[in-house]
């Protein structure tokens, strides 16, 4: 994998909070998006989510507590917390983000191949 401009990346996005992949770390992947001030309503995940705001600040609420995050700082949000982006929330964020361990499981089960012999049709 090449080098990856995380800033020009977000700014080729075609709208704030349209996120990019930029790359997978065993099940996780590392998005990129805009922030634009606008909130973003309340949302759980069965897996840790970490947001590290590279330049602007993200305003969230997190079960009902206010959490700001600036730049270069990062928010780890525990598996099934729910958070909400508040107002004011802008610049660009990168989420790293587990997917779930049955998505994660389907996904690899449906890249195998099935037309390959049992490791039994081999020995024979």
């Amino acid at each position: 994998m090449s080098v990856v401009k995380v800033s020009e990346a977000a700014t080729a996005l075609p709208r704030a909070w349209s996120s990019r992949v930029l790359g997978r770390v065993g099940t996780a992947e590392v998005k990129v998006l805009r922030m634009d001030e606008l909130p973003v309503e309340e949302e759980r995940h069965a897996e840790p989510e970490a947001l590290l705001v590279l330049d602007g600040r993200l305003e969230l609420d997190v079960d009902g507590e206010a959490v700001a995050v600036g730049p270069g700082e990062m928010y780890v949000v525990a598996a099934g917390t729910a958070h909400a982006v508040r107002p004011g929330s802008s610049g660009t964020l990168v989420i790293v983000e587990a997917e779930a361990e049955a998505e994660a499981e389907a996904e690899a089960e449906a890249d195998r191949p099935t037309d390959r012999p049992s490791p039994g049709m081999l020995a024979r």
